[in-house]
């Protein structure tokens, strides 16, 4: 009985828990994924963001009383203007896309939401956590030692 309690946790914690990428991993995905310039955007910056705002996790989430919307995913894209979760009052959609689908391992659909944000006339300075954590900071860590 035991081992099926325990068995159930660490099936609900993986549920819940998604997958979280090593920091090299995620750089060579991003890499691959053409975030590295795009926009003028350098990879250190997108793996910097992407740390602050879910610690590369792909099934974060972050719930905002205020406007009632909710944060999704590895870049914690917002739901209000960028997916549609079927709750948030007056979402925009911009992405075109469920927000469930930011939430996926495979982050394909999350780096096209991104790559849209930033086509946007606020470019990465759409999220507070790259503004807070990120801007004119040396942010060679994020990449160091990856190979990209």
């Amino acid at each position: 009985m035991k081992a099926l309690l325990i068995l159930g946790l660490f099936l609900l914690s993986n549920t819940v828990q998604g997958k979280i990428y090593g920091r090299c991993e995620l750089a060579r995905a991003l890499k691959k994924l053409g975030m590295d310039g795009y926009k003028g955007i350098s990879l250190a910056n997108w793996m910097c963001l992407a740390k602050w705002e879910s610690s590369y996790n792909t099934k974060a989430t972050n719930y905002n009383p205020g406007d009632k919307s909710t944060d999704y995913g590895i870049f914690q894209i917002n739901s209000r203007y960028w997916c549609n979760n079927g709750k948030t009052p007056r979402a925009v959609n911009a992405c075109h896309i469920s927000c469930n689908a930011l939430l996926q391992d495979n982050i394909s659909q999350a780096v096209a939401c991104a790559k849209r944000v930033v086509r946007d006339p606020q470019g990465i300075r759409a999220w507070m956590a790259w503004r807070s954590h990120c801007q004119n900071r040396n942010l060679s860590e994020y990449v160091r030692g990856c190979g990209v």
